[in-house]
């Protein structure tokens, strides 16, 4: 293997030509016209353009992918993760090309990828697997009848593909039929493959998974395991190594089981053997329950956490093992070293739905802290399109044990600057830093049992709107003829003024010779160092008594610290902004995407929550629903039209 081209983009791109190129491997780079300006182009030795951004069109067709290796002369393809890392297709279509694919055989892919045959052949293994109905008859008669039998609250799952897309949590029998037709539809757009298993659902499980790495010469080990609980819409947030609160033996059982399962399908390389584990259903033990959810044959988003704790790189043992080695290491020579935690930044709008978002990262930064790995596939000035997944980074920390990674990455995250698009980043570090979380409290349901906690604190303490202050005080000053004297007046101490909203709250500050004081509900005689975004208020004795990173542009200030973020305007607001919030009668497009259904008519009486219309964005569908009850007048679009953020979509006459 001399030549490496990378079926992939983004992040995982990044990382792997940089691994490979450390191998002393010549890289190549794929690209859609959405990406011709992104990291990996630039980084990878050469690029290929495939065409249009639609994944569609670029880069789930394996045939440009493989005419792209035989033009550069490439001997291997790595896919990465996501588009055509799972397809045994793909995997076979290189073979008989006589390219080496960085991944497992055609065969184990098929026999894992579809969650139905794999929870059969697991069984057959010995290995535990979660109660429900595997069966081939999919008609909505036998798979209600299915769903009694098992029990509600229960989970439809599209047997093909991951990420959440095609599964449905069902609560009653009454919502069984349409969430099963919203599961069959996003599984078919997104898989080809509408069929779904039904199987229980366990209210506050843990998502727990197992790195494996098979080779070629009959060696099989795992790499511990990984908790990946915290979740919303059944999509990971926040991943950690290893899970916390498992014994000994809990452990050992779950590497046991993960090994088992790779041996039976006889895996190579990198794959991930994923567990929902039962804490309210103990064993004779008394450990938890485990069950086997599903084999994601690939490395995963989070393998990051991997590395982070055993010091390996998992990257370069997939390459290795595509070239025929053997395994680097036994089982007894991988060992545990500390905790890692990973955060996944998104360009999403985590107070208002997690709705995803798109724009143009006017800036990106993210602070150099001990312990902490960034691994990014955006930069500033590039576009979040509705085209990908809208991951900007992910965050990872590692320290010598839980709460010294967490508070590593709740740091981390509050030192990341981005402008340009709504992202996640506040909502990621109130959720590292919630004490429950901290503790180990984690489940499937955590997010949501805690919702109203991890919300933005409403009103901002003193010490923020202070830092805010210092750091528009250490601005650079405007160019003119008197921006070298700054604040200074002769004969008189320095003084300068600085007014702060916080939504019609006003705080007026003023700072005289480096102290600051103010108009707030507490005094705030301190003064403070700053080291580029960082500010450090020190009481009077000179220690540090509030820490934390803030952004100033143009019109606001934003203030980070342990967990927290608050926004301040540098303008008064305008007489009325703001005030009227009520609905205009107009439902609007909170995003770019398309619309898969639309289920009212004009002159169609609706109530508060009834569903409107169904949007797709960012592979994961949306339900609009009314926001009054009230007379729907106008029906601006159609099923299959492409809609804009901000765009018309039905008008209703309010009650």
């Amino acid at each position: 293997m001399r030549t490496l081209l990378i079926a992939n983009r983004g992040e995982i791109a990044v990382r792997i030509i940089r691994t490979a190129r450390a191998m002393g491997l010549r890289t190549i780079a794929v690209y859609s016209d959405a990406d011709a300006d992104a990291p990996h182009v630039a980084l990878a030795d050469s690029a290929v353009r495939l065409g249009p951004p639609p994944a569609a069109e670029s880069y789930l067709r394996s045939d440009l992918i493989l005419a792209a290796a035989r033009a550069t002369g490439a001997d291997a393809i790595h896919p990465g993760y996501g588009f055509l890392s799972e397809s045994g297709e793909f995997a076979q279509a290189c073979a008989a090309a006589g390219i080496v694919f960085v991944g497992p055989p055609p065969a184990a892919i098929r026999a894992m990828g579809l969650k139905d045959a794999a929870k059969r052949l697991m069984r057959e293994a010995g290995v535990p697997v979660t109660p429900g109905y595997m069966g081939e008859d999919q008609s909505l008669m036998r798979l209600e009848s299915a769903a009694r039998a098992i029990g509600y609250p229960l989970l439809i799952k599209a047997v093909a593909g991951g990420g959440g897309k095609g599964m449905r949590r069902v609560d009653s029998a009454s919502e069984f039929a349409e969430a099963l037709v919203a599961a069959q539809r996003e599984a078919s757009r997104a898989f080809g493959d509408d069929r779904v298993l039904i199987e229980k659902f366990i209210a506050r499980g843990r998502h727990v998974e197992v790195q494996v790495f098979a080779d070629a010469h009959g060696n099989a080990v795992h790499l511990f395991e990984r908790d990946c609980s915290a979740q919303r819409r059944h999509q990971k947030v926040i991943e950690e190594a290893p899970a916390p609160g498992l014994s000994p033996r809990l452990r050992a059982a779950f590497g046991e089981a993960a090994v088992a399962a790779a041996r039976a399908v006889g895996y190579v390389n990198a794959g991930t053997i994923e567990f929902i584990m039962d804490a309210a259903d103990p064993d004779e033990h008394g450990d938890p329950k485990f069950y086997f959810m599903e084999m994601n044959t690939r490395l995963q988003v989070e393998h990051p956490v991997t590395e982070m704790v055993t010091g390996l790189d998992l990257v370069e043992w997939q390459i290795r093992i595509a070239r025929g080695e053997p395994l680097p290491l036994s089982q007894d020579e991988i060992t545990l070293s500390g905790h890692a935690v990973e955060a996944r930044l998104y360009a999403e709008d985590a107070d208002n739905g997690f709705l995803p978002q798109t724009g143009t990262l006017r800036a990106l930064d993210f602070p150099a802290l001990p312990g902490v790995r960034v691994d990014s596939g955006v930069r500033a000035g590039q576009a979040i399109t509705p085209f990908y997944d809208p991951m900007i980074a992910k965050l990872i920390a590692h320290g010598p044990d839980r709460a010294t990674a967490l508070q590593r990455l709740t740091q981390a995250l509050d030192g990341t600057l981005v402008r340009g698009v709504t992202t996640n980043r506040a909502f990621l570090a109130r959720l590292a830093s919630h004490p429950a979380f901290v503790a180990g409290e984690v489940s499937t349901a955590f997010i949501a049992e805690h919702a109203a906690e991890l919300a933005p604190v409403a009103e901002s303490p003193p010490l923020a709107v202070a830092a805010a202050a210092f750091a528009i005080a250490g601005e650079t000053p405007r160019p003119g003829p008197f921006a070298r004297f700054g604040d200074f007046r002769l004969n008189l101490p320095v003084e300068r003024r600085i007014d702060l909203w916080d939504g019609a709250r006003h705080h007026a500050l003023r700072l005289t010779g480096g102290a600051l004081d103010g108009h707030t509900p507490e005094a705030l005689p301190l003064t403070a160092r700053r080291n580029g975004r960082h500010v450090e208020l020190l009481g009077s004795p000179g220690e540090p008594s509030y820490a934390a990173w803030v952004d100033v542009d143009a019109d606001y200030v934003t203030v980070s610290s342990n967990g927290q973020s608050f926004r301040f305007a540098r303008h008064a607001p305008r007489a009325g902004s703001g005030a009227d919030v009520s609905f205009d009668g107009r439902v609007k497009a909170p995003m770019p995407g398309r619309v898969l259904s639309v289920h009212v008519r004009p002159g169609q009486r609706v109530e508060l929550g009834d569903r409107l219309l169904v949007l797709e964005a960012m592979k994961m569908e949306h339900r609009l629903s009314a926001p009054t009850a009230g007379s729907v007048t106008r029906v601006g679009v159609a099923e299959g039209d492409q809609v804009v953020e901000g765009a018309p979509l039905i008008d209703i006459a309010s009650d």
